[in-house]
């Protein structure tokens, strides 16, 4: 085109490829999510039309640095050899990154069905995993070469196209340059004040919001914005009058507040004498309801679960607090709803927190939290090591220093059959933690273990000969195999002397996939939960919808325990207990109660909805007062306790 035929050809010519390569890669995603989005005709349009602009935006991002170099390179140094190799150079290293950054796209919309996000901003941190994982999942060598190979075709054919020589042989004047350069600044500024990545979520359907943007630009965003201020983005009421309703929402025959004002800190009472097992919880890595055959699979990939279902106290409605790892643990260990932006497992100012640990500990038991890898990743270690437990994981970093004032154990190389980018194998840890409980047991101390699963998780490998589908080919064989180090792990403990005073807990962190076509797909947050070996307790369904953060405080009601809490979990067999959820995305926060949903977000915005859970199905509804100021004072009460240090024990 005549108007590149100047200085800025080759900077017009790589804006031009990289909007042509978004829209490839953005139309391979629509082919690839088309069977589950269910995208209008209309819908599809807008995707494309807020993609090109994002995809604009990224462009104007990428060039204008280059497009100031060339406002101020004098024309005499236009056509030298200088030039020639930084231009080059930099056209070679740019559209590198462009390619490598669409392959990552694919595999991070593989594993999350969305777009980069602040899990993406997450890897750059933990880079010993995430370089092992990609290496392990995909062939590094051929990739490396891939990636190359196309940066080379792709600059020789712009090559070919002369957009080089049109720049390098251009005597385009400064004023022209100086007009060129303000344009392209100017649209730069617009595109940073007019448009964010929340006009993508202006969309009813969440694939329509994540193929509308673009995968760098999402990348940024989470980055600048990985935290988020409750009390700034979000609907708040009175503080006092929030506090006010979610006293009387966690107030139970058995509980008596211990302080006035802004405090659920309070006292369960139990008249029935205490029983104090050990306590085994098992995290397994993301483990969806529907993987077992008692949730409609078909494949048995989890006989064992199934199995011990059937034996024990099985919760069929339970739902995860979030889509992360350290949101499960963030539930499981303090019992609180999601706060928007990270777990607090990730937040600063994260120690001596209310935890499990706190009320196990203040009853003689020793605490330990029992990781595969190395728990520096995701700031496992400092969370678990400054909040009551002590440490087993698999040292790498050996250079950090995670500041823990717990004991850290390591898993020796001795103790290790298979091992992965993201850990030893179940097996490994599950001998890891029967060897522990072994020397407490001989020292007359009771634990409270908390196991965190590593097999269930991309690149899905796993030791050879132990099931019938090979390592490293699919989700179903690092669930079958997940399942299997199960079964293995209740066999070697079976005959323990501290077995048959141990209740075992086998509960997952989060779902395989949040991915669907709504803002928060409910279905996809339904994890099993079960409860094994609990004494004097019969095996039983438990229906009753109900959170993560209930697991504690119905356990221990069934112990028979009378402790102080600071949980926003309750015990869902109580009389008094109201059916509800608190599930997450990084923005989002659902409020959910038996056929009716409040979404709460940004800029002060609320939605609520109808609910089917037999047809899994979500329709926008009219605004339920009552449900939005429970939805509101439960987020923003959590908030305020974890910011002024009211959830500090």
């Amino acid at each position: 085109m005549k108007s590149a035929k100047n200085r800025y050809a080759v900077l017009f010519g790589f804006a031009a490829l990289f909007l042509v390569l978004s829209f490839l890669v953005r139309t391979t995603l629509l082919i690839w999510a088309y069977p589950q989005a269910g995208l209008s005709f209309t819908a599809i349009l807008s995707v494309y039309v807020k993609g090109f602009i994002y995809d604009a935006g990224v462009a104007l991002f990428f060039t204008i640095a280059y497009a100031f170099y060339l406002l101020l390179l004098p024309q005499r140094l236009n056509n030298t050899v200088f030039n020639r190799v930084f231009t080059y150079t930099g056209f070679f290293l740019a559209l590198m990154i462009t390619i490598f950054s669409f392959f990552a796209e694919f595999t991070f919309w593989g594993e999350y069905a969305g777009r980069f996000d602040f899990i993406a901003v997450d890897y750059l941190i933990y880079t010993y995993e995430v370089i092992s994982n990609i290496n392990q999942s995909y062939p590094l060598p051929l990739l490396i070469g891939g990636v190359l190979g196309a940066t080379a075709l792709l600059t020789w054919l712009c090559s070919r196209r002369g957009i080089f020589r049109n720049s390098f042989r251009s005597n385009t004047g400064f004023g022209k340059r100086a007009l060129i350069f303000l344009s392209l600044l100017g649209l730069t500024i617009a595109h940073i004040f007019l448009v964010n990545n929340n006009w993508a979520d202006k969309s009813k359907n969440r694939y329509a919001q994540e193929l509308s943007k673009a995968g760098v630009y999402s990348f940024i965003s989470a980055y600048l914005n990985n935290e988020l201020a409750y009390d700034k983005y979000y609907l708040l009421e009175d503080e006092s009058t929030a506090f006010s309703q979610v006293r009387d929402q966690l107030l139970s025959p058995d509980a008596q507040y211990l302080e006035n004002g802004q405090s659920i800190y309070r006292n369960i009472t139990d008249t029935i004498p205490p029983v104090k097992p050990n306590v085994i919880m098992v995290t397994i890595e993301s483990f969806s309801a529907d993987f077992m055959a008692r949730f409609g699979n078909k494949e048995n990939i989890t006989p064992v679960l199934d199995s011990i279902a059937k034996e024990g106290i099985l919760f069929t409605n339970m739902y995860a607090t979030g889509t992360r790892t350290v949101r499960g643990m963030e539930a499981l260990s303090l019992a609180v709803p999601p706060t928007p932006g990270q777990s607090i497992v990730r937040r600063k100012n994260n120690e001596n927190l209310f935890s499990a640990a706190s009320i196990f500990r203040k009853n003689g038991y020793e605490a330990t939290f029992f990781y595969g890898g190395d728990g520096y990743f995701d700031n496992m270690n400092k969370f678990f090591g400054n909040n009551g437990y002590d440490i087993t994981d698999r040292l790498r970093h050996r250079l950090v220093d995670d500041k823990i004032a717990s004991k850290r154990t390591n898993i020796p190389d001795s103790a290790v059959q298979f091992e992965n980018a993201w850990g030893v194998c179940d097996e490994d840890i599950y001998k890891a933690a029967i060897k522990s409980a072994d020397e407490k047991y001989a020292a007359g101390k009771p634990f409270y273990d908390f196991i965190m699963t590593t097999s269930n998780h991309r690149p899905y490998t796993y030791p050879g000969g132990k099931i019938d589908i090979p390592s490293g080919t699919s989700r179903e064989g690092a669930v079958k195999y997940t399942d299997y180090a199960i079964g293995q792990f209740l066999q070697a403990i079976r005959n323990k002397p501290w077995y048959k005073n141990t209740v075992i807990i086998f509960v997952a962190d989060h779902c395989a996939s949040s991915a669907g076509k709504n803002e928060i797909e409910i279905s996809k947050y339904h994890i099993p939960c079960i409860l094994y070996n609990v004494p004097n307790t019969a095996p039983q369904e438990i229906p009753v919808m109900c959170s993560q953060i209930d697991l504690y405080p119905t356990l221990l009601k069934m112990l028979h325990w009378s402790y102080h809490s600071n949980f926003y979990g309750k015990n869902v067999l109580d009389s008094t207990y109201q059916p509800r959820a608190m599930l997450s995305t990084y923005q989002k926060l659902a409020y959910l109660e038996s056929g009716k949903m409040i979404i709460l977000s940004p800029q002060q915005k609320a939605q609520c909805f109808s609910w089917s859970q037999d047809k899994n199905e979500e329709q926008p509804a009219p605004m339920d007062s009552a449900l939005l100021k429970r939805s509101v004072s439960t987020y923003q009460t959590a908030y305020s306790l974890f910011k002024n240090s009211g959830m500090r024990k």
